[in-house]
This record gives structure tokens, C-alpha cells and sequence, in this order.
């Protein structure tokens, strides 16, 4: 189904123009579910898909001055090591976990999507200004783990991590929300071109709908973008939150043989059949 494959590719745009995030936990599903591509493609694939788009993103926050270049770099550099070596171990681990882990971290999004929608709608009822989380520096030491954990996640199973790295550069590297976003832009792209070479040489890469797929994706970066200013973010995040839910539970389902063979589940499973 290539038209309806590429036709949702603007979805993945949309999202990450509409709201900053998004876009790779959408990529993933659609070029397994409805390209039919394999788990390892699918992932090295939605990492080039991210990589793009989220550059064409970071270039808008750049022109309001929305980048902190040293923060990118900092903070980059030790995500790009975990996200290189994420997807180079994943070379070890198949496939379905591969999207068990996806799912997991699906579901995940989607609590915190929805939370976060919660209070923002509860702010706009009281006609507030919405609390900014307050901006601090942790240990160094502390911000490396964070840096390789997400880039590992990044590598592992090819989600860029906005959710992720958005309270991590407010609450552990101290930038203001507004600098934390288009920063977390720009780490996602960086992060994602590095995963995506580190599956080259391990996944044949279809570079024609490689290249389509992208393409449009990023009309609809520009497309959501520009839409952002008349629609709910809090109406939008809730849908997308349940939409989230579905899906991992799909992915779920759709995989529950790999999940029955995890050793610490089949383990539990010979207890309860004993």
C-alpha cells in the first residue's frame, strides 16, 4: 500500500510541526504495518525520516533564536555515542524485541503526552500562564548518563526521544523551555543520522521511497508548523496520547510471541502452568 504509506508520511510532519515531537513514534509503525518493511529497516528507515525533518524544524527555532548551540554540543556529543552504539547492538537483538521495546516506550509517550495535556488544559480553564519547569544544572556525571541513555534508546529502537529530551535539557542541563525545544530539534536530527549510520552495512536501505517518504514528511513539518498557531495543543496531545495507547497495544499484540519467549516471562509462565 505505497499511496496510503506515503499519504500518512505527512502525519509524521504534521505532528512534529503541531507539537515538537512525535514524528519518529509515528514512522516506525507505518513502514512496517502498511509499507511492509521489516522491523530492522523500518527503524533505520524512521531514523533517516526523523533526522530530516527535525533539521527542518531546528532551522525555524534557529531564526527566533531558539538554539543553544553549546548545550547541542555538549549534551549531543555523549547522545551520539549512546545512539551509534544503540544501533550497533542492536544488531544483537531481533527484531520483534526490537518493536516490544518500541511499544514500551509508546506507551510511555503517551503518559506523559497525556499528563502534560491535563494541566495545560487546566491552566488555559483558570486563563493562566502555564508554569515553565524551573531550570537547573545537575552533576556532570548525572548528565552523561542521561545524554548515552537516551542515545542508546535512540539507536536501540529509532525513536528521536523529544519527550525525553526536552525535560532533560530544562531540568538537568538548566535551559528555559523555549531554548530546551528547538535545542532538542537539532539533538534529534543529530542523533538520528548517527543511528542511521550505524544500520548501514547491517539493512538494505530502499532509497527511492527512503527519499519520497522524506520528502513529504517534511511538507508536512512545514504544513503542522504553520498550523501550530490556530489549533488546541492540549486537544491535540490527548488525541495523539490515545492514538499512542492503540497503536502500542497493537504493536503488542502483534508481536506477543517474541514477548512470550522473554526469559523472565516464560520463566513466570512454567510457575503458573506448574
Amino acid at each position: 500500500m505505497p499511496l496510503l504509506g506515503f499519504s500518512l508520511a505527512a502525519l509524521i510532519g504534521l505532528s512534529l510541526g503541531l507539537l515538537g515531537g512525535g514524528g519518529s513514534i509515528l514512522t516506525v509503525p507505518i513502514l512496517v504495518y502498511v509499507l511492509g518493511f521489516g522491523a530492522k529497516e523500518s527503524i533505520a528507515m524512521g531514523l533517516a525520516v526523523v533526522g530530516v525533518t527535525s533539521l527542518f524544524g531546528a532551522v525555524g527555532h534557529w531564526r527566533r533564536g531558539n538554539l543553544q548551540l553549546r548545550a547541542t554540543l555538549v549534551f549531543g556529543v555523549m547522545a551520539m555515542a549512546g545512539t551509534y552504539a544503540g544501533a550497533r547492538l542492536s544488531v544483537f537483538v531481533s527484531g520483534a524485541v526490537q518493536l516490544l521495546l518500541f511499544a514500551t516506550v509508546m506507551l510511555v509517550a503517551a503518559l506523559f503526552m497525556f499528563r502534560n495535556s491535563r494541566k495545560e488544559a487546566a491552566v488555559a480553564a483558570r486563563k493562566e500562564r502555564a508554569p515553565e519547569p524551573r531550570p537547573r544544572k545537575a552533576p556532570f556525571l548525572v548528565m552523561v548518563a542521561a545524554a548515552l541513555g537516551v542515545g542508546g534508546l535512540t539507536g536501540m529502537v529509532g525513536v528521536g526521544g523529544g519527550f525525553l529530551i526536552v525535560p532533560t535539557l530544562v531540568l538537568l542541563v538548566g535551559l528555559p523551555m523555549k531554548q530546551a525545544v528547538g535545542t532538542s530539534l537539532l539533538l534529534i536530527a543529530f542523533n538520528s543520522f548517527v543511528g542511521f549510520a550505524g544500520y548501514l552495512g547491517h539493512v538494505e536501505v530502499p532509497w527511492t521511497y527512503l527519499g519520497v517518504f522524506t520528502g513529504i514528511a517534511v511538507a508536512g513539518i512545514l504544513a503542522g508548523t504553520w498550523a501550530s498557531h490556530f489549533v488546541s495543543q492540549a486537544a491535540l496531545k490527548r488525541a495523539f496520547s490515545v492514538f499512542l495507547v492503540v497503536m502500542g497495544i497493537f504493536i503488542l499484540y502483534e508481536n506477543h510471541d517474541a514477548l512470550a519467549a522473554l526469559p523472565g516471562t516464560a520463566r513466570q509462565t512454567s510457575q503458573t502452568s506448574g
